[in-house]
């Protein structure tokens, strides 16, 4: 390039010059970019871009677990409901705090009687009858 020398005194620096019709259609596309009309179009591309990014950064959608077309569309369909679901509940007011449950009458019979309640009655051992 005959001005380079003029530029840089160096050959790490790389100085280049674009054709004239693409500088003309850079320019028109970093105008263009200015106007609302465009930043609506592109808003609208952002969100989809990130609704993907959601569903294959956080949800590991690039790799299905099934192989049949149907069953992966059914993973599809259900990890976008998932998705909406979380999505819904960001917009929801916070549930209040759930007070204890008043005990059953089995329950203050056994504090009547000073038996500890068992954390599951599944874990009760019963004797085999």
């Amino acid at each position: 390039m005959p001005g380079k020398s003029a530029c840089t005194r160096t050959d790490a620096r790389k100085v280049s010059c674009v054709p004239r019709d693409l500088h003309d259609i850079q320019s028109e596309s970093r105008t263009e970019r200015q106007t609302q009309e465009w930043l609506s179009r592109y808003s609208l591309r952002a969100a989809i871009e990130s609704t993907i990014s959601e569903f294959v950064n956080g949800h590991g959608m690039r790799q299905c677990r099934c192989r049949s077309e149907d069953k992966v569309h059914v993973q599809h369909v259900l990890t976008a409901i998932a998705v909406n679901l979380e999505r819904i509940d960001v917009h929801l007011p916070p549930t209040p705090a759930r007070r204890p449950r008043n005990p059953t009458a089995l329950q203050g019979f056994l504090d009547w009687q000073h038996i500890p309640r068992p954390r599951s009655w599944r874990a009760a051992t019963h004797p085999a009858g």
